[in-house]
């Protein structure tokens, strides 16, 4: 699988408050996370945001609460893919679990500019660079987890099983 986009870029320790704040809780309507999503790191990412659109940022993305909200507010605002230095354990699972490509790449999210257009190819393992023309590799998706992202997330594939 594979996703291009524009990149959106975010610093180390971003937190899933600032990735959907917690006064937007009550809510599991998509399209309103999506308005809110990344609202008290950048007020303006949603209204910026397009499809297929990229986020890359520092170390430990998604650190904070567990909550599933966050991965749904970034897929549902049209995010293709979430590449960043590392992950916060939850979060990294609540993103597959719900269909959301996350990539870990210390060195592609330490060299990534805002506003550069990147692909990913989570099958080879590959970022490419395209206004840089650089590349980064990381370790590819095992095949369950690229059938559970094919799927659009665990409860997808599981549906499609039964």
């Amino acid at each position: 699988m594979s996703y291009k986009g524009r990149v959106h870029r975010f610093a180390d320790d971003v937190n899933t408050d600032e990735i959907i704040p917690a006064r937007y809780l009550n809510t599991t309507d998509k399209a309103e996370l999506a308005g809110h999503c990344m609202e008290d790191a950048d007020k303006d990412f949603a209204k910026r945001v397009r499809p297929g659109d990229i986020i890359v940022a520092g170390r430990n993305f998604g650190c904070g609460s567990s909550r599933e909200h966050a991965p749904i507010a970034i897929k549902a605002a049209g995010v293709s893919c979430v590449i960043a230095g590392s992950f916060a354990r939850i979060f990294s699972r609540n993103s597959i679990n719900i269909g959301l490509p996350i990539v870990e790449s210390p060195a592609a999210s330490k060299d990534i500019k805002k506003g550069d257009v990147v692909s990913v190819d989570t099958v080879k393992g590959v970022i490419r660079n395209i206004t840089r023309k650089k590349s980064y590799k990381f370790e590819r998706y095992p095949p369950f987890m690229q059938k559970i992202i094919r799927a659009g997330g665990l409860m997808q594939q599981l549906k499609r099983r039964v």
